[in-house]
């Protein structure tokens, strides 16, 4: 789905932008290509740059309550500096790296409900136009699907996905935001949690995984929250026994009781070390690995199947992103 408009910086008789993204989602830290098609209007004018800019909707809270914006997370130039010639049509091709923290937006081909998008900036003879919106669909890399599918083999459910305004204390992480994946916990760990919250902070040597435990109080003490973070490598994803990796991961978060934030949730940023968070980098291998991992390709992704479809996401992004414009303007 494409959104095209006419610029309205110029008026009536300007050039007209159309940015057409290649089918295949993109992972993080991949490369996301496509083309940018421009048709001139009833004059020459000059094309002084085209700029691709990652916009997000993302969820903030304040001392209101919760408010959503849009938050642009990467901006890249792809052409420009040269003219475009009344009634002239001209397609420049494309291939920007998107950052390594770029969230996911499906799994399996499931939409995870998270609205991204690509909008393209036309500067022409100094005015400035957001003259196209598209919407970007990222895949996980194969560490964050293997994650995934282990905790669906585990008995996990998807409940929801959002993006959170702010920063996650004692990671490395970089972006102004962060995805949570809220997962309703398994029967084994039902009666000890509500929930359990994951994030993913990618980068180029390895991944960070954060995990947050909504506790359950008891009769007489409240329940809380406790944070643990772990890494892993993108090397030897394949031979990594991850269901057992991940239902250490999830032990370790449920009986430790390190408070949200602190010293003892998290070693040094970027290492994986700390009463909350062993380092685990993925060297254990065992039988059956393909096939718990399968199993859970059939777990967590039918949970998500019964979310938002996504047609629906396509629709939510034209109308976000239209509104958030409309108010620009206003």
């Amino acid at each position: 789905m494409v959104f095209k408009r006419l610029l309205g910086a110029l008026g009536v008789g300007g050039p007209t932008v159309d940015t057409v993204l290649d089918p295949a989602p993109v992972r993080p830290g991949g490369t996301l290509t496509g083309r940018v098609r421009l048709k001139g209007g009833n004059a020459d004018f000059e094309i002084e740059h085209i700029t691709l800019e990652l916009v997000a909707r993302v969820e903030a809270e304040h001392e209101g309550g919760e408010s959503e914006g849009v938050v642009a997370f990467d901006r890249c130039t792809v052409g420009g500096g040269f003219r475009l010639a009344g009634g002239e049509e001209r397609e420049v091709p494309f291939g920007v790296t998107v950052p390594w923290e770029t969230p996911i937006t499906e799994l399996h081909g499931q939409s995870l409900g998270v609205v991204l998008g690509v909008r393209t900036e036309l500067s022409v003879a100094g005015a400035r136009d957001k003259g196209d919106l598209d919407p970007l669909n990222v895949a996980p890399l194969p560490a964050q699907e293997a994650v995934l599918e282990a905790l669906g083999g585990l008995g996990f459910g998807f409940r929801s996905a959002d993006l959170e305004y702010g920063r996650i204390g004692g990671t490395g992480q970089r972006l102004p935001f962060h995805q949570e994946i809220e997962l309703v916990p398994s029967p084994r760990y039902a009666h000890q949690v509500d929930e359990i919250e994951l994030t993913f902070l990618a980068g180029p040597g390895g991944m960070e995984v954060v995990l947050e435990a909504d506790r359950r109080g008891g009769f007489l003490s409240p329940g809380h929250d406790t944070l643990s973070r772990f890494t892993v490598s993108h090397d030897r994803v394949e031979h990594q026994d991850w269901p057992a990796l991940v239902d250490g991961w999830i032990h370790q978060s449920v009986e430790h009781r390190a408070s949200y934030g602190t010293p003892a949730a998290f070693g040094p940023a970027g290492h994986g070390h700390g009463s909350g968070g062993d380092h685990h980098d993925g060297h254990r291998s065992g039988p059956g690995v393909g096939t718990a991992v399968a199993a859970g390709a059939a777990g967590l992704a039918v949970g998500v199947a019964g979310g938002m479809v996504a047609g629906e996401v396509v629709d939510e992004i034209g109308d976000f992103f239209e509104g958030e414009e409309e108010e620009e303007e206003g």
